[in-house]
């Protein structure tokens, strides 16, 4: 596992495809603990990715640092952005997209609803086509909003499923689900500054065909 940056109140990292963010045996603070060399450290997961989705991710190393960041996920000042690779070509090549999604814990899956009622959450991104090729696009999204499958619910909804995607479509694609964290920016806990973390997704299919 790669460690991008590192200091007393932050550890910003790569994760693993087919790692649970949160902190259980296996999960990715204790991945972080083991490639930090310190079995005790206090590492704290504040934001998710979907076991299935790799890339750029930032743990609390303290309880004021993984409060600071919370605050700031709740205000939307944290920034999150995502590359995807889809089926098909949104129209328009960048907009927003705006849904009710609910969720439904008993099948461990998330449904675009027109109906407000309990358990039913606004969802809203922005997306941008990078890209297009043999009817694949590769597009750069901007969550405004954090719902469990938001990314791939949202799309698959409108027809335009991601490559690897088998909760939300009947694919057979040769690849994980092709959904990457590509950029982290928010106020350091500490310091205040504003930081940004960024990596490119892997030179592997599809994201070396779009």
């Amino acid at each position: 596992m790669e460690i991008l940056y590192a200091d007393q109140d932050i550890v910003v990292c790569i994760k693993p495809p087919r790692v649970l963010s949160t902190d259980e045996p296996g999960g990715l603070p204790e991945l972080v603990r083991r490639e930090l060399g310190e079995e005790a450290a206090d590492v704290r997961t504040v934001h998710r990715l979907d076991r299935v989705v790799s890339g750029v991710m930032v743990l609390a190393r303290n309880a004021p640092a993984a409060s600071e960041l919370s605050r700031q996920i709740r205000e939307d000042i944290f920034q999150k952005t995502y590359l995807a690779v889809l089926h098909g070509v949104p129209e328009p090549g960048s907009g927003t997209l705006e849904d009710l999604l609910y969720r439904d814990k008993a099948r461990r899956m998330t449904f675009v609803t027109q109906t407000p009622g309990k358990g039913v959450q606004p969802a809203v991104l922005d997306y941008q086509v990078l890209a297009e090729t043999d009817g694949l696009s590769r597009v750069s999204i901007r969550l405004h909003t954090g719902r469990t499958h938001q990314i791939r619910v949202q799309f698959s909804s409108r027809g335009f499923p991601l490559v690897g995607e088998r909760k939300y479509a009947l694919l057979d694609d040769p690849c994980e689900i092709a959904l990457w964290s590509h950029a982290l920016g928010f106020r350091h806990p500490r310091s205040g500054a504003w930081v940004e973390f960024r990596r490119e997704p892997p030179d592997t299919y599809p994201w070396n065909r779009v």
